[in-house]
């Protein structure tokens, strides 16, 4: 039996679309332990995948803070991983291979770099869908993709029982207005409005929100019912599950978008033009995207009517 690593530190999309690959790479190796390194919002979280041996945690603290690079470098050599797979391919998981496994090939460490396909730059692979991107890079290490392009994130889920029979949660649509601060050309701005045509329309769901921790105030000037858990936002499980249970969902480009697409849910994500629903893999059948130049001028008309034609 030997141990094999897989590196995926976030972000919340990201730890959904990975579902599929985290799944193929552990069914290709039955006989061996699966770790996972990942950062601390997503590090309990882990522990409930069932492909998974071991979570190990990254505080991805400073790279210049050589002693908690030398702790961490530490702990993971201990393993003496067999192959790494570097979910995450950034400048720091790169980083780590040129400590770990300075001239490991892809038969060692698979990554887009080492995966690469000949004669193509990283610049035009990144331009394929992240599903794409992943699918190459494990068949390149020999993983039978099964999962990889039809991501399940179900195994997220927790029991929320309570909660819904708190707000008395039957027939209700999910929205996600919410979106980074840094991050405004993502935020749709109609709502409130999209609210009052499916009230008209579909009197019988009712309509919330579920903030995350720093959304909670902003929460207070979209006209939903606000879910929170015991005045606090729901946990990445508390909020798959609430998402799985919903009749639809209606989202800016943000985590929980992503999160529906991967939970079988039905919904529809808004696009700007940040980036593509194709690039990000979100679409699928039950998921759908609407993409725009300027979200600014999406009428709520328009999502209404879409959102009426694949409701049911």
């Amino acid at each position: 039996m030997s141990n094999i690593l897989i590196i995926k530190h976030g972000s919340l999309g990201d730890i959904a679309q990975a579902s599929g690959a985290i799944q193929d790479i552990s069914e290709s190796h039955k006989d061996d332990q699966i770790h996972l390194l990942t950062t601390k919002p997503y590090f309990e979280l882990f522990k409930k995948n069932p492909y998974i041996t071991n979570v190990i945690l990254d505080k991805r603290l400073s790279k210049i803070n050589l002693i908690y690079l030398y702790s961490l470098m530490r702990e993971l050599k201990k393993y003496s991983f067999l192959k790494v797979y570097d979910l995450q391919n950034s400048s720091r998981t790169s980083f780590y291979k040129k400590i770990l496994f300075p001239k490991a090939s892809k038969d060692t460490w698979c990554s887009t770099d080492t995966t690469l396909p000949e004669g193509t730059t990283k610049k035009d692979f990144d331009k394929d869908s992240v599903l794409e991107r992943f699918n190459h890079q494990l068949r390149n290490s020999n993983i039978d993709t099964k999962h990889t392009k039809k991501p399940d994130f179900s195994w997220s889920s927790s029991d929320i029982t309570q909660i819904k029979n708190y707000y008395k949660l039957e027939n209700f649509i999910i929205l996600f207005p919410f979106c980074s601060p840094h991050l405004t050309s993502k935020q749709w701005p109609y709502y409130n409005d999209l609210i009052d045509l499916i009230k008209k329309k579909f009197e019988f769901f009712k309509i919330v929100v579920a903030p995350g921790p720093n959304e909670i105030n902003e929460a207070s000037k979209i006209n939903a019912l606000c879910i929170l858990d015991n005045g606090k936002a729901l946990d990445i499980s508390q909020l798959s599950s609430l998402i799985k249970s919903s009749s639809f969902v209606v989202s800016n480009d943000t985590g929980p978008a992503h999160m529906t697409a991967h939970l079988g849910s039905k919904g529809i994500a808004l696009f700007g033009s940040h980036t593509t629903s194709f690039k990000v893999s979100i679409e699928t059948d039950n998921f759908k995207a609407i993409q725009v130049p300027d979200l600014s001028k999406l009428s709520a008309e328009k999502v209404f009517q879409r959102l009426s034609e694949i409701i049911f």
